[in-house]
């Protein structure tokens, strides 16, 4: 082996086992600002000790996730109302596009109006 393939290969540990040191402290942190002391987080030995505890409410990240999903969903839902009335948003340049989609508005905004 040649001395540049060996110090790509050095280079490379060193830097997995950066990555990988890096990636243990950070989770430890998290834990321990979950409300783990510094003894909880250096014994905890991963889910099986997590899942033993006592079930907390949504995390932040949950809550945060299923706030996405619904603001997507909302979206999604908005759009799919838009296209049915008539507009096409996938055109590419389109020299009638505020004018379509105002269009498009008022129709799905009329036909909901109506349905109330």
């Amino acid at each position: 082996m040649n001395s540049l393939t060996a110090n790509k290969i050095a280079a490379l540990i060193t830097a997995t086992m950066v990555t990988f040191s890096y990636a243990g402290l950070a989770a430890s942190q998290v834990r321990a600002s979950d409300g783990g002391s510094a003894v909880d987080v250096a014994s905890d030995t991963g889910a099986e000790a997590r899942t033993a505890s006592a079930p907390k409410a949504v995390s932040s990240k949950e809550q945060r996730k299923l706030e996405r999903k619904q603001a997507r969903a909302k979206k999604n839902a908005e759009l799919k109302k838009l296209e049915d009335a008539g507009y096409k948003p996938g055109q590419g340049f389109d020299p009638n596009y505020p004018q379509g989609l105002q269009n498009a508005q008022k129709k799905a905004g009329a036909a909901s109006g109506a349905s109330q």
